[in-house]
């Protein structure tokens, strides 16, 4: 079987580095390219002629990023959060033209998270949603993190707004009439909040209250490894994917 030739964008930076060292290790993959900030994403994967993108840019550019390498002919694996629906949706689009015009079968997976633990505990909280009155999302990050609420948080909130309105539940109860500021975002009517502090990684709480009792669903990420297995079976799938994923748990068996 012919091994799986990966470029990695944003090959200098943190999670990067860590994504080339696991692609060089891992069974069936070919590291072959290293694309930095300045370089011509289309032509490097084009030049390096590589079946599979993964990105770790930044917000600003992760979207250009996916369209040049579409361009490219490559499928792609998204780790870069900031993604909307306008954002996504360009890409789903993106995606059919190819398939429409040159009958181009090309996946593009977006994983707000890659860690196992972080999946599961966004799945328990989509579980576990309907049997709640109230829920909020607190995430706490390293202070060199630019974008907030994160994409994980984002994602765990709109599931369980999406599992509360699956189960014809209403607005949460919530008196509050001043300070808004200080309740967090507001993410498709569920409260999410954001910590930023020096020692930390990333990590998520879940929690979710009744009269008298209450669920917490902690998630903690201590170093960037642990998102690694996750990064490798995301470029393994996504070249029988074809079309957008968006979260790790549609490649994973989690009934």
């Amino acid at each position: 079987m012919t091994d799986i030739r990966v470029a990695v964008l944003g090959a200098a930076g943190r999670m990067g580095t860590q994504t080339c060292a696991a692609v060089e290790a891992a069974d069936g993959l070919e590291l072959v390219a290293r694309v930095e900030a300045g370089d011509d994403v289309a032509q490097a994967l084009r030049d390096a002629r590589a079946d599979v993108a993964v990105d770790f840019t930044v917000p600003a550019v992760t979207e250009a990023n996916v369209h040049a390498a579409l361009d490219a002919g490559a499928h792609v694996v998204v780790g870069t959060t900031g993604w909307d629906d306008a954002s996504r949706g360009r890409v789903a689009e993106h995606l059919e033209r190819l398939d429409a015009d040159q009958g181009a079968r090309l996946g593009v997976l977006i994983a707000p998270n890659f860690g196992l633990s972080a999946v599961l505990a966004m799945t328990f909280a989509a579980k576990a949603a309907r049997y709640f009155e109230s829920a909020e999302v607190v995430e706490l990050h390293h202070p060199d993190k630019v974008d907030a609420p994160s994409g994980t948080a984002r994602h765990t909130a709109a599931a369980i707004a999406r599992a509360r309105a699956d189960a014809g539940l209403g607005p949460m109860p919530d008196a509050t009439d001043s300070g808004w500021e200080a309740r967090g975002a507001d993410v498709d009517g569920v409260r999410v909040h954001a910590v930023r502090l020096r020692g930390l990684v990333a990590h998520e709480e879940i929690l979710f209250g009744n009269a008298g009792e209450q669920l917490v669903i902690r998630q903690d990420s201590f170093d960037r490894a642990s998102f690694m297995p996750g990064v490798i079976l995301a470029v393994r799938e996504v070249v029988r994917r074809p079309g957008l994923t968006v979260g790790l748990e549609n490649v994973l068996d989690l009934s």
